[in-house]
């Protein structure tokens, strides 16, 4: 895990459309920016920003997310996540999370993501479908 140290930064984009608004993803009747598509746009930068910083044949998986999603988005705006690496814990990162739209901050909180490797943590998935 060379580098990978305390501050490191990350973001991630999306515009709101029909495929990840609260509708499309079964969690409100509203065409707005879903809570989980918000979620994912959040896990997807804490991924990123580490994803440079691990072994050759490691990953990142998300175990755990707590966040508040304060306004809605409507569809045709740009939403930003942005992230900070806040902890570091052996294999275990903490960040913490926000996301903005053009008007302000829509949401906010914590993530914890796990370093695999990738062989072994597909190995044991798989070796589910046995039992």
């Amino acid at each position: 895990m060379k580098n990978l140290k305390i501050g490191i930064t990350g973001e991630a984009k999306a515009i709101v459309s029909e495929n990840n608004t609260a509708i499309a993803l079964g969690s409100g009747g509203v065409p707005v920016l879903a809570t989980p598509a918000m979620i994912a746009l959040m896990e997807n930068a804490a991924m990123s920003s580490v994803s440079l910083y691990l072994p050759e044949g490691s990953s990142s998986v998300g175990t755990r997310i707590e966040s508040s999603h304060v306004a809605a988005t409507p569809l045709g705006m740009e939403v930003t996540a942005r992230c900070e690496l806040v902890e570091i814990d052996g294999k275990r990162l903490v960040f913490r999370v926000e996301a903005y739209d053009a008007l302000g901050k829509i949401g906010e909180g914590t993530h914890e993501r796990f370093i695999i490797n990738v062989e072994k943590f597909m190995k044991k998935t798989e070796e589910k479908k046995n039992l």
